[in-house]
């Protein structure tokens, strides 16, 4: 399984703004999005995750929900993002299927050593810079933290980096070793950048490299 360059959180003021921006994300060429919903029931979550199932498999677009693994198993996402203080990976890999995703949360060296042991299937480092999108932000790490932590890791294990990503950021950081980017923010704001993120992740990397997925 590849995984994609791109990966687009979802952003809203309500669950239906959520949905109408993953609409507008797979309208404009979007991979993979991310359903990312804070504060709200799950049952309410569950609700909106299916809608998002409808709208990304029409669309042929990756679906992740943010968190909730059952969630992610009940709508056949593509997968499960978890967060530092959400399900261990290993516990969510013996409810998910073998062809759904893990990814983990990162913000430092420990964390990244952590998650490849637990085997997710990427992981979501950051952030880069101050974002007003996460509440409790980890320490910014931005470009000199990537290329740190990539070094020392030697990892096959695809690192996406996130936090306040803008479009002018992406060639310095596909230059520290990351496989790809998560953008929310810059996205929401302009749905058409879509397309140049693209251009400028896959002239980042060369001969249009892929990053595989461990079987």
């Amino acid at each position: 399984m590849v995984i994609s360059k791109l990966h687009y959180i979802s952003q809203g003021e309500s669950p239906q703004q959520h949905l109408d921006n993953i609409q507008k994300a797979c309208t404009s060429g979007a991979e993979l999005v991310q359903l990312r919903l804070k504060g709200l029931s799950e049952k309410k979550i569950l609700k909106t995750a299916l809608k998002a199932r409808e709208i990304t498999g029409h669309f042929q677009t990756r679906l992740i929900i943010n968190d909730y693994y059952k969630i992610a198993k009940e709508v056949k996402a593509d997968g499960v993002h978890l967060g530092k203080n959400d399900t261990c990976p290993l516990e969510a890999r013996k409810a998910l299927a073998s062809w759904q995703i893990i990814g983990g949360t990162a913000n430092t060296l420990g964390d990244c050593e952590a998650l490849i042991k637990k085997e997710v299937d990427y992981i979501g480092l950051g952030p880069y810079r101050f974002t007003e999108t996460k509440k409790n932000l980890s320490p910014v790490l931005g470009l000199n933290g990537y290329l740190t932590i990539i070094e020392e890791l030697k990892t096959k294990t695809p690192i996406i980096a996130i936090g306040g990503i803008k479009i002018e950021d992406v060639k310095e950081i596909l230059e520290t070793g990351v496989s790809g980017i998560a953008i929310s923010g810059e996205i929401t704001r302009d749905f058409n950048k879509i397309n140049e993120f693209h251009k400028l992740l896959n002239a980042g990397s060369s001969l249009e490299q892929r990053y595989s997925f461990k079987k």
